[in-house]
């Protein structure tokens, strides 16, 4: 199967959809959905994805040696440095890197593996530029960002002003607001993403290693599940594979075959199949389309 093969470059869409949820707040917003200002499209960046990527292999795989996650959550990377180092019988030097530890990383970290990391820090291994890369998820349609009032009955520590006497005569919490909840009603997003295989040559990003992404892609939804994300999940993975390392034709206009109609106010993925197309006549030579996934 070509798009198993690590070898050949690769160029993939990636559908997915957001209901009732947030799939990537603004920190700068309020926690806002993202979106582009001036179209009013839904952004979901890169890293978001990544995360998502890296918690599901951590899940599937993370107990092995060769999966593990570098890029963890209150993770102290110049410690993950030091493993390098330490397998390696090595004495860490603040500024240069050492033979062998960019190596040990990539070896061992499937997500340096993937994505490339810079670890030239305090611990120096290096710099890893990796085969997988995502651009920013765009909503095919403008989305709605809202947001709803949230209030709980229970406080952390007795107040005067927010408590009351029941009718045992103990303190009882009064209900009150305390925060917003924010979501958009419905979304369809479309990402793009690349393989570059000599950039796999160089971290020994090998067939496994694709087979997992591809896996990820579509079921990492699952493990993400939360209050605020909603219903999220995959509705497409398209795969255009190469006969080369170099590729057969640019990705862009490959990614113009497969087009989806914007319908302007939708509440499912439904309302989109009709204007979903897939043109998978002619391709180029030496290319292929797998549809890995299709809502």
């Amino acid at each position: 199967m070509n798009h198993l093969d690590a070898s050949k470059r690769h160029d993939f869409v990636l559908f997915f959809d957001v209901k009732d949820g947030n799939p990537n707040g603004d920190p700068d917003a309020g926690n806002l959905p993202r979106t582009d200002p001036q179209t009013g499209q839904g952004i979901v960046t890169d890293v978001a994805l990544k995360r998502k990527i890296r918690n599901y292999v951590d899940e599937l795989r993370g107990g092995e040696e060769r999966f593990k996650i570098y890029v963890q959550q209150g993770a102290i990377l110049n410690s993950q440095h030091l493993r390098a180092y330490s397998a390696l019988d090595i004495k860490s030097k603040s500024k240069e890197e050492s033979p062998g530890v960019r190596r040990w990383m990539c070896d061992n970290f499937f997500d340096i593996r993937a994505f490339g990391a810079v670890m030239s820090t305090e611990v120096n291994c290096g710099q890893v530029r990796g085969p997988i890369q995502l651009t920013f998820s765009r909503s095919v349609d403008r989305i709605l960002p809202m947001d709803a009032a949230i209030t709980r009955v229970a406080l952390t520590k007795k107040d005067e002003k927010n408590t009351v006497k029941g009718d045992d005569g103990e303190d009882t919490a009064r209900s009150g607001t305390i925060g917003r909840k924010a979501f958009i009603p419905y979304g369809l997003y479309v990402a793009h993403g690349y393989f570059v295989p000599s950039y796999a040559k160089d971290t020994h990003f090998d067939d496994t290693d694709l087979a997992l992404i591809w896996q990820a892609l579509i079921n990492m939804w699952d493990l993400d599940r939360s209050a605020s994300r909603g219903q999220t999940a995959c509705q497409g993975l398209y795969i255009f594979s190469h006969d080369s390392a170099l590729g057969n034709a640019p990705s862009h206009q490959l990614f113009k075959r497969i087009q989806v109609k914007p319908v302007g106010v939708a509440r499912d993925f439904e309302a989109y199949k009709k204007g979903l197309t897939i043109d998978d006549a002619n391709l180029p030579s030496g290319v292929t389309l797998t549809r890995l996934l299709e809502g």
